[in-house]
């Protein structure tokens, strides 16, 4: 396996909770899936929640070097998490397509928060040396 690229993101929790506040559902559902609403709408502390998976997005894009370019939209990037808790990413429309095309055949993603930040750090991975 080689490194292909890495990419790191911070966001005020604060932030995220202004978006949501101001602009409701219709921010939830531009940026995060109804599975990441779920998983985020149920936790105690909601909004650090969706700010690291905010800047979890983020760093994906960074560790794969497009940014925004390319087609890429929020819901393409979705952060689950496995039965013991570890968050994983899970790629689909053209974040999927441009992986495949660097050859990034694996995105190893590390997601942490407290009240006031967020932060995420991603890894991008390929096949072979």
């Amino acid at each position: 396996m080689r490194i292909i690229g890495i990419g790191t993101d911070i966001v005020e929790c604060l932030r995220i909770a202004q978006m949501i506040e101001r602009h409701g559902e219709l921010f939830l559902s531009r940026v995060y899936t109804p599975h990441e609403i779920d998983y985020c709408s149920s936790r105690k502390a909601a909004t650090q929640h969706y700010a690291g998976r905010w800047a979890a997005k983020e760093a994906v894009l960074k560790a794969m070097g497009t940014g925004w370019a390319r087609g890429i939209r929020w819901l393409d990037i979705e952060v689950q998490s496995d039965p013991g808790g570890k968050p994983r990413i899970r790629l689909g429309g053209a974040a999927r397509e441009i992986c495949g095309h660097l050859e990034i055949a694996e995105m190893q993603i590390s997601i942490s928060h407290c009240r006031s930040h967020a932060t995420a750090f991603a890894v991008a991975i390929g096949d072979g040396e």
